[in-house]
């Protein structure tokens, strides 16, 4: 069991305490959370990697190593996370706790401290962040962004949702794009880090068995260098009910691959006007072709040979359901008709007791493993608090148990594909 408590640390800035005792490491997330606009994407997404190579205090990553490693080998990352139409970035740490470490109790101060220095003091040659640093992240984030172009299954949803969203910020990558990544400057950068600190939402995230009234004194230490702030605008995401189009847009490429990609974007329809029944739809998601008992997999895959893999997902904050699969070239036309059929199967509850069973205790085992973990935890709570709609992780799974057939078909009742991304050979 684990209890949530939250408060205000400053114009913005809120910290949310989640204490449990079933893990022996705790967990620290400091989240920048802006709107994704095509201007900063490249540029937010490039801040914690250079925010991570050193501090005023730690300039270097010998000296923050020997730092993690007097911290008993705590661990620092960056963050970058898109969330409907929000991007979020910032840093990661996750560390030993306190009751496990004989004579130590001031881990936990330390790692904060550490962490906000990174972020509030980071590493500067005359008043801006280091050329060398930002240089060679900038190639670091380019090779990841090249590396997402040659994973064909991730680049066909990239090219599905340009293509179905191409003039909503959805259809913008958490990493920006190449060409704008190569135009930032250590000028440009400097700019973007102060404007983040002192006017973007933040949210601050601990996972530990530490009690409130100590993590929040350690953040407001770890904060005391932090800019004056004003209340910021919390960005949003525009979220659309229907296709813009009476028909469906198909789109049709050829690479150098020996597997084709398939890839269908929906739109949600009337699932997601006024309060969303986001329980259904999770369980809508799971049985359509979110595990391994799920119709996509089952009839798709397994009986019908179509695919070598079939998968649907559900982003509930903007109304999009994907369904990706790779197939031979020959089956491309088949496999689509099958996938949108078994759609049609839930919307017409064409559905077994046992799949629909199956469906739900997938979720609540996925979810009750996460919370064994102290990131599974973090990403759970964080996923909460940028939601529309909010459900403690353990509430949530009563509300899925709770979820009936009835409720799935009507939340399927309207969702039509939007546009259909094919991947094909080159002749």
């Amino acid at each position: 069991m684990h209890t949530v408590n939250t408060q205000i640390i400053a114009p913005g800035i809120t910290l949310t305490c989640v204490k449990t005792e079933k893990q022996k490491t705790s967990c620290l997330s400091v989240n920048v959370i802006n709107a994704l606009k095509r201007d900063t994407a490249a540029l937010s997404a490039l801040l914690p990697r250079v925010l991570r190579r050193g501090s005023s205090e730690h300039p270097d990553m010998a000296s923050l190593s020997a730092a993690l490693d007097e911290l008993y080998g705590a661990r620092l990352e960056p963050l970058v996370r898109k969330k409907g139409e929000l991007h979020c970035v910032g840093l990661y740490a996750d560390f030993p706790d306190d009751r496990f470490i004989p004579d130590s109790g001031d881990v936990l101060e330390k790692t904060f401290a550490l962490l906000g220095g990174m972020l509030l003091s980071p590493c500067k040659k005359d008043d801006l962040l280091r050329q060398n640093y930002v240089e060679s992240e900038k190639s670091n984030l380019i090779d990841d962004i090249r590396a997402s172009i040659n994973d064909k299954r991730t680049y066909s949803i990239d090219r599905l949702l340009k293509e179905m969203c191409s003039d909503e910020d959805y259809s913008i990558s958490r990493f920006g794009e190449e060409e704008d990544v190569l135009n930032i400057t250590p000028e440009a950068l400097t700019k973007h880090h102060s404007s983040l600190m002192s006017g973007s939402r933040m949210e601050v995230l601990f996972c530990g068995s530490a009690d409130m009234d100590r993590v929040e004194s350690a953040l407001r230490y770890a904060f005391q260098s932090l800019p004056v702030r004003s209340e910021p605008i919390y960005p949003k995401t525009e979220v659309i009910l229907y296709p813009k189009n009476d028909t469906t847009k198909i789109v049709s490429e050829s690479l150098d691959i020996t597997q084709g990609k398939l890839a269908i974007g929906f739109r949600l329809g009337k699932a997601m006007s006024g309060v969303p029944d986001y329980p259904a739809l999770i369980v809508l998601n799971s049985l359509y072709g979110g595990c391994a008992t799920s119709k996509l997999f089952l009839n798709v895959r397994e009986k019908l040979s179509l695919c070598y893999y079939a998968n649907s997902m559900i982003d509930s904050n903007k109304g999009v359901m994907v369904v990706t699969s790779g197939v031979e070239f020959d089956d491309i036309d088949e496999a689509t008709a099958e996938i949108l059929a078994q759609l049609n199967s839930i919307q017409k509850a064409d559905v077994e007791d046992w799949e629909f069973l199956s469906a739900k205790r997938f979720i609540t085992t996925t979810i009750k493993s996460a919370m064994d973990r102290t990131n599974g935890l973090e990403e759970l709570y964080f996923n909460n608090l940028v939601s529309t709609y909010r459900y403690d992780p353990q509430e949530l799974c009563d509300l899925i148990d709770a979820v009936t057939l009835d409720r799935v078909v009507e939340a399927a009742s309207e969702i039509n594909p939007e546009t259909i991304y094919i991947l094909k050979g080159a002749d």
